[in-house]
């Protein structure tokens, strides 16, 4: 384009000398000059116009793409503002577990996925070791427990729920002190149920009863399980097996919090 105006910049100017020369008025060569001279301004402006509307259509352009990356830069930034927000109101929600139990420490975390094969509920959720989240760390609700950290991932976490049959967690009814151990079986686990094991032919559990963690291993003390729904005999001894529903919805859990830490933390299950 910028050859093409050169070439009909210099036609212009040949087509003035030579109209100089050969008035329009006087000859016919003159007429001849002076309408090419005029074809040649015409075409001439079109390209002027042409460049001046290409020059604003890059200014426009820019504008856009200036734009856009304000537009990018605020949405991160509104991003950033709820995930604040949603953690503040996790932290409200744990504040009276913090208040009741200073030394631990805690991690919230988000589910991501769900473990569709698995019939005890296991799930994923977004933090790992980088987090600071290690193997057979406890996992709670405000509710009640949810279970411990089977896998960790450097940026995300696999959850155990208290109903599977890997859980072995000592539990005690907060009214009768009556202790025995959690763990789950297939049947009770499609209920959403599990099991209080172990317990002494003695014992007063009764239904509506609180189950409570009783510490001493990977969980602290004192975090609700559940409620008993009844109390059985056991199939082949003398002991007895309470029937349990937890307090957390597995189905229905977005949320939950990571106990990094905890005074007497044990290193496995049992310990």
């Amino acid at each position: 384009m910028l050859g093409v105006t050169s070439c009909l910049l210099v036609l212009s100017i040949i087509g003035g000398i030579i109209g100089s020369v050969f008035s329009p008025q006087n000859s016919i060569l003159g007429s001849i000059t002076s309408s090419v001279s005029g074809a040649f301004q015409s075409v001439g402006n079109w390209f002027s116009d042409l460049f001046a509307k290409v020059g604003s259509n890059e200014e426009l352009m820019l504008e856009t793409s200036s734009l856009k990356s304000e537009v990018n830069d605020l949405t991160n930034k509104l991003l950033d503002y709820e995930k604040a927000l949603q953690e503040n109101e996790m932290y409200k929600k744990y504040y009276g577990i913090k208040e009741q139990n200073p030394d631990y420490l805690m991690q919230p975390a988000m589910l991501i996925s769900r473990n569709a094969d698995d019939p005890y509920g296991s799930f994923n959720i977004n933090k790992g070791s980088l987090q600071g989240i290690s193997l057979n760390d406890p996992v709670i609700t405000d509710a009640g427990l949810v279970g411990y950290i089977s896998e960790v991932n450097p940026s995300f976490s696999k959850v155990t729920t208290v109903i599977d049959t890997a859980i072995s967690c000592g539990g005690a009814d907060r009214r009768t002190r009556d202790a025995g151990i959690i763990s789950g079986e297939l049947a009770l686990a499609e209920k959403g149920k599990t099991r209080l094991n172990n317990l002494l032919r003695s014992s007063e559990v009764a239904s509506g009863d609180y189950i409570v963690t009783s510490g001493g291993g990977v969980f602290p003390e004192g975090i609700l399980i559940g409620t008993v729904d009844s109390v059985h005999n056991e199939t082949y001894n003398t002991a007895l097996y309470a029937v349990i529903t937890p307090v957390v919805d597995f189905a229905e859990i977005r949320d939950v919090m990571v106990i990094t830490y905890f005074s007497g933390q044990g290193n496995a299950q049992g310990e």
